[in-house]
């Protein structure tokens, strides 16, 4: 459980970095900081995904709380206006906890009253209960609760201002209130059992978001009160409402709180060791994993990410496997194999719901690597020789015939890709017409992730008794290897290139290369990887990830800061990736023998990522941190594949929970060699090679 204390909370600085996160399975949310106050265009008590897990509205803002004890008014609330910050309903804040979802505890004048948010699973609702704690003939005769809804309705991208087009109507039942506030827009609903409702309509102005301000968008918000409900604590000592685009009724609070917590316990696999860490991890994995029609799918991360291909194929084996969720798994593969066009995998849905995106190179590749991770746990043989062996095939043949930006084998059997303007790996950030990290040609990763796609495909072809495959996708493999190696060592850094494209190769040094070691079909022999781990550790490893470029790099950035360009100029050159430590362990515990000395020193190094999960977002792992000490987290406060890698990388390489037929030892890693480190082709093979090079 994670908790602070009045110390804490009443610290504004310490409280504002300091976030919660409630999901529903459709891809909406609720989130704020420990003390309520917004810092986001996306913080929210119902941030509903409309057209699940897309089309995300920003419905309840939050709830302005005043407490009246003999008619006396304290406010709980707190948000940032220009200049200050108004009420400081903080003071009163004795403490917050996740148990296992927000729980605030205030005291005012002896008053103890304790706030539980939560969400319902499947649904657009979210519940708000408020519980007098100390009731007893003591307390005070007059003791109420006044609430005041304030609602934005507007994209959860954008922010909304005081306009003469809202409809300040509410249509009132007893215990359910409606507003419609803008025509096409749905409505919310907000059961309660209050004693008295009174209609307002009136704006609340000059909201504004500290995180917002600081990434350089607009920070500022007014939001709209339509009515205020009274409760009674000395007539009814729990004070309830449930937010939601359905009707719902107050009475089955008790219900839905139960079913939540169940939820919850149920997320966190059982284990014969008590073990915080993996527990934690597990239930924020469960946060990600989100329906998409009949199937599931994963939000690549909270707040303002939908679900992308790369994201999901890396985190999946993290997010479900370890915690047995086979059945998750297998959903996710078969909504992405539906979306294969053109032998590649989609990079993006849109959140407006258009056509997906497929401008990736890597995202397609990981997919065999998810699904050999699937079959590993799971031995699905006839749901992978079914439903995936043939989208495989289909895409290594248009992998080697050509497909989009470029993206194409070429005659040295690696793989080549990219068109002036597009952004095709992960690195993938880009200012206007200004592609960061361009990376045209060969990237180191995608050579090893193809090179691993074909030995996936080799072993898949062996096992369904097609034997002529199995020879083809050897042979490619082979051919794959011995370029690999002939092309990629810099003998001068004892590592691997980033980039090669038929000019002088890219030297930079940056974390890709370790890809090439952590899969496990690899091209290295095993003193070239055990020197791109030493390398990787010196210049990149950080308490907190890998740096995505070496701080002795002039195009190094260490801070992530600054408006849009700024940041999008720092994301891929210096910035810290947590999901990235995961490659990283699972390579040095590989080229250490998998030793209990390996396996405990990557221990040590998860360390302090066990402490970041009482930071940012809390119970979760961010999306980047600074490059520079000490390591801001920045970005997403929750992002799928940095919580993925990270219990992936636990549970298997430090723990090692992993099942008896994942691990494989390639024949490049094998094969000593001591020449430059390539595997040796067979000589009709190799003249073939060269004279096509």
């Amino acid at each position: 459980m994670i908790q602070f204390t009045q110390e804490t909370c009443g610290d504004l600085e310490a409280a504002l970095r300091r976030e919660w996160l409630e999901t529903n399975g459709l891809g909406g949310f609720a989130s704020s900081t420990i003390i309520g106050l917004n810092t986001r265009r996306y913080h929210g008590l119902l941030v509903a995904a409309t057209k699940p897990p897309i089309g995300r509205l920003v419905m309840l803002s939050k709830l302005e709380e005043t407490l009246f004890i003999e008619g006396q008014a304290f406010a709980l609330s707190a948000n940032r206006y220009p200049g200050a910050v108004h009420p400081q309903g903080f003071r009163y804040l004795k403490r917050f906890r996740l148990d296992p979802f927000p729980v605030f505890t205030y005291e005012v004048e002896g008053i103890e009253i304790e706030k539980t948010v939560f969400m319902v699973h499947g649904e657009n609702s979210t519940v708000v209960q408020y519980e007098l704690k100390n009731n007893h003939p003591e307390s005070p005769k007059n003791l109420a609760l006044e609430i005041r809804p304030l609602i934005a309705f507007r994209d959860y991208h954008s922010t909304t201002h005081q306009n003469n087009a809202i409809s300040a109507a509410v249509d009132e039942n007893p215990g359910l209130t409606t507003v419609t506030p803008y025509q096409g827009l749905p409505s919310v609903h907000l059961a309660h059992n209050a004693i008295e409702l009174r209609k307002v309509g009136v704006w609340y102005r000059n909201f504004e978001y500290d995180a917002e301000h600081e990434r350089g968008l607009d920070f500022s918000e007014d939001l709209f009160n339509p009515y205020v409900l009274r409760f009674d604590l000395r007539l009814r000592p729990e004070a309830s409402v449930i937010a939601s685009t359905e009707k719902r009724n107050v009475s089955n609070v008790a219900a839905y709180r139960q079913t939540a917590m169940t939820r919850h316990r149920n997320a966190v696999p059982s284990s014969p060791v008590e073990d915080n860490f993996r527990q934690t991890l597990a239930a924020a994995a469960d946060q990600y994993i989100v329906s998409r029609g009949d199937q599931k799918t994963v939000i690549a991360g909270y707040h303002w990410f939908s679900d992308w291909g790369r994201d999901t194929m890396i985190a999946l084996p993290g997010l479900t496997l370890p915690t047995g969720k086979y059945d998750v798994a297998r959903s996710i593969l078969r909504t992405f194999a539906k979306h294969v066009d053109q032998g590649m995998l989609p990079n993006r849905f849109p959140d407006a719901g258009e056509t997906p995106e497929y401008n990736t190179v890597d995202a397609t590749l990981w997919f065999f690597e998810a699904a050999r991770a699937f079959l590993a746990y799971t031995g699905d043989v006839d749901f992978v020789r079914a439903e995936l062996y043939p989208v495989f095939a289909d895409i290594i043949a248009w992998h080697v015939r050509g497909t989009r930006y470029g993206i194409k084998v070429d005659p040295s059997g690696l793989l080549t890709s990219g068109e002036p303007g597009v952004q095709l790996t992960w690195m993938d950030a880009k200012v206007g017409d200004w592609v960061v990290t361009p990376r045209r040609g060969k990237p180191v990763e995608i050579q090893a992730l193809w090179y691993n796609a074909l030995c996936i495909m080799e072993n898949l072809a062996g096992k369904f008794g097609d034997e002529a495959e199995q020879e083809r996708y050897r042979g490619m493999a082979t051919v794959a290897s011995w370029s690999f190696n002939r092309l990629f060592w810099n003998e001068k850094e004892s590592c691997l290139y980033d980039v090669v494209n038929g000019g002088p190769p890219d030297a930079s040094i940056r974390p890709n290369q370790i890809i090439a070691v952590s899969l496990t079909h690899s091209m290295l022999p095993p003193e070239r990887a055990t020197k791109v781990v030493e390398k990787v550790q010196k210049h990149l490893l950080t308490p907190y990830g890998l740096r995505s470029l070496a701080p002795s790099d002039p195009q190094y950035r260490g801070r992530y800061t600054g408006g849009p360009a700024e940041r999008d100029g720092a994301y891929h050159q210096g910035t810290v990736w947590p999901w990235l430590i995961g490659p990283f362990i699972t390579a040095y515990v590989k080229t250490n023998g998998e030793s209990e000395s390996a396996r405990a020193q990557a221990g040590e190094w998860l360390k302090p990522l066990q402490d970041h999960l009482s930071e940012g977002g809390l119970g979760q792992i961010s999306e980047i941190f600074d490059g520079d000490a000490p390591q801001r987290p920045c970005g997403c406060i929750a992002q799928a594949w940095s919580v993925g890698e990270v219990l992936r990388a636990y549970a298997e390489d430090v723990k090692g929970i992993r099942p008896t037929q994942q691990r494989s030892v390639p024949e490049a890693l094998r094969k000593e060699t001591k020449d430059r480190g390539s595997a040796t082709l067979p000589k009709t093979m190799a003249s073939r090679v060269r004279a096509r090079a």
